[in-house]
């Protein structure tokens, strides 16, 4: 039986049990079991390294149409495997139950084709990831995160040189203000030479009056 096709009593995703591999560490893989008949369907894993993993659950009753995950844990090693390659195996067995059937009520033949019982096998390899591969995908984050700063520092940049624009405006508009006060000035200095030269003429004017004035004095009397 395989993983994930069609008719079947079970279906299991992903197809295959991946573990990222370091020494030291555990490292787990969920499995998602769905049950595709209107029957209650119970389930055993079983793996040839039992000593190297944790299932849990292990042993399960899925009602009708509904699903169930179980989380499979790779113990801590302490050496790499030959070339990272792993020859573990795992087998889900499954098989029709009486409805309201409890796991704990499971007889101990349940996963047994012993009298003509309808018994399905699925089984799923392991693979090792390896810490390469965790690194790439470090470096693609790593990546994302630097376009992220470049759209930053673009942003940044951006607001920095509107910035320097309203500052450039601003200075413009004050030496254009200082322009204004500078020609106001001027015309305030050149009132007085204005007023100065009117006095002049108004003198002038005054002298010629006041010659005028002095020939009409000085000129005879007709009486």
């Amino acid at each position: 039986m395989s993983a994930g096709g069609g008719n079947q009593m079970i279906s299991v995703l992903p197809d295959e049990l991946k573990f990222q591999f370091e020494l030291e560490k555990q490292s787990f893989c969920d499995l998602k079991v769905v049950n595709n008949t209107e029957h209650h369907v119970a389930f055993k894993v079983k793996t040839t390294s039992p000593k190297k993993y944790f299932v849990r659950p292990n042993t399960g009753v899925i009602q009708a149409w509904d699903s169930c995950v179980i989380r499979v844990t790779l113990q801590a090693q302490r050496e790499y495997p030959p070339d990272m390659q792993c020859k573990d195996k795992f087998l889900l067995q499954s098989t029709t139950v009486p409805p309201n059937t409890d796991v704990d009520d499971l007889p101990q033949d349940t996963f047994t084709k012993e009298g003509g019982r309808a018994l399905e096998e699925c089984k799923l390899r392991v693979v090792y990831m390896t810490p390469g591969l965790a690194q790439g995908n470090s470096e693609d984050e790593a990546l994302r995160s630097s376009m992220h700063g470049l759209d930053t520092n673009s942003n940044q940049a951006f607001q920095r040189l509107k910035d320097e624009r309203d500052a450039a405006v601003r200075q413009t508009q004050q030496l254009q203000q200082e322009l204004d006060i500078l020609k106001r000035r001027r015309f305030r200095k050149g009132d007085p030479g204005f007023s100065f030269t009117f006095a002049i003429f108004v003198g002038l004017i005054g002298l010629m009056v006041g010659f005028l004035l002095n020939l009409s004095l000085s000129s005879p009397s007709t009486e």
